[in-house]
This record gives C-alpha cells, structure tokens and sequence, in this order.
C-alpha cells in the first residue's frame, strides 16, 4: 500500500520478462574450457600463490641452482663443442674457424710452458756454460714464437677475409692467439679437428 509506484511499475515487467533459453552454442574463440570457479576456490588459490612466493632466501637457492645448471651446460658445451651454451666470446662460425685453425697446425707457442720449465731448471744449475745456454734458449724461444705468431696472424686473418667478408671479424685473431699459446690438451673449447686437417 505504501509502496512507490516506481517499484510497482517495474516488478511486473521484470517478472513478465521472457526467458530466452537458446541452445545455441558457444563462440568457439571464446571458450573457456572450464568452469567457472567459486569465489571461496579462487581465494584459496590466490592465497596458496601469495603463500608459496619465494623468501629471500630461497630466491637466493634457486638462483644459484639456476647459476649451477647453466655453468654444467656451459662445461660441457665446452667439452663437446656444443655451439647453443657456448660463452658469448666462443660463439659464431668467425671464432669456430679461428679455433679450427689453430687447432690444426702446430704452434711454436703452445710449447712455451714445457720449454720454459726446462730453461728455469738449466738456469738454476750453477754451471756457467749451462747458464749461458738457457739464455740463449730463451732469445730463441721468444723470436720463434714471436715470428709464428706473425705469421699465424697474417695467414688467419686472410683467410678469415676470404671467408667472411660480410660478418664481424673483430677480436678473431688475438682470441685464435691467445688459444695458441694454450696446451692443446688444455684447450677449452675442446680441438674438434686433428692436426694437419683443414678447417
């Protein structure tokens, strides 16, 4: 009896509203897949994500075992001369040839650490012609490898033009030196071609 007349107005046209109950079926763009969850399920959901977000410290743990894997992927990249997990400075074909390169032929630097022991200890014997000799040693230890490297480099970076006139050549030669004066037993990446073998 006291009621609005808006009120009033408005229940019988909701009430006398048709219910349309189509049977058409979904869009499927825009399937869900799934049912809709209930308000209490999706809380706990969103409290179980906020409850496992990592502490401090186990953020530390798993990004030093993420640190831990990649560093074993890289070592055996390293050993395997697998190209996807190699370091920034050892990867692209410029740096494999250069490796190649070095690695099949023999370099007068590669022997500077054996010869070197071996001239420490003629040094050390207090003799004065045995003195003498290892100096002279050293000079020529020093000129071979300083001519080698000459000519490693002049030959190396020719034959890197020839190949790869269009990619970044940069830093090439001095890494293809510095992997010369290695052992090749202690190379890293590991020879992937024999001596004597063109790259």
């Amino acid at each position: 009896m006291f009621r609005s007349r808006a009120k009033e107005e408005k229940a019988p046209s909701a009430d006398g509203a048709p219910v349309t109950l189509t049977k058409q079926t979904r869009d499927p763009q825009a399937k869900k897949g799934r049912p809709t969850p209930k308000r209490n399920e999706a809380q706990s959901q969103r409290r179980s994500v906020a409850n496992t977000s990592l502490t401090r410290k186990d953020a530390a743990k798993r990004q030093r075992e993420e640190r831990r894997a990649a560093m074993e992927r890289q070592r055996q990249a390293l050993a395997g001369g697998d190209e996807r997990f190699l370091p920034a400075r050892d990867k692209g074909p410029v740096r494999k040839f250069a490796r190649d390169f070095i690695d099949s032929r023999f370099n007068v630097a590669e022997f500077f650490l054996p010869m070197a022991v071996v001239i420490l200890v003629l040094s050390m014997v207090r003799v004065g012609s045995l003195q003498s000799i290892a100096l002279l040693l050293w000079l020529v230890v020093i000129v071979l490898i300083v001519l080698d490297s000459f000519l490693t480099s002049f030959r190396l970076r020719k034959q890197l033009t020839a190949r790869f006139p269009d990619q970044n050549r940069r830093g090439a030669v001095a890494y293809a030196l510095m992997r010369s004066l290695q052992m090749r037993r202690l190379r890293l990446p590991k020879p992937q071609v024999k001596r004597g073998e063109r790259p």
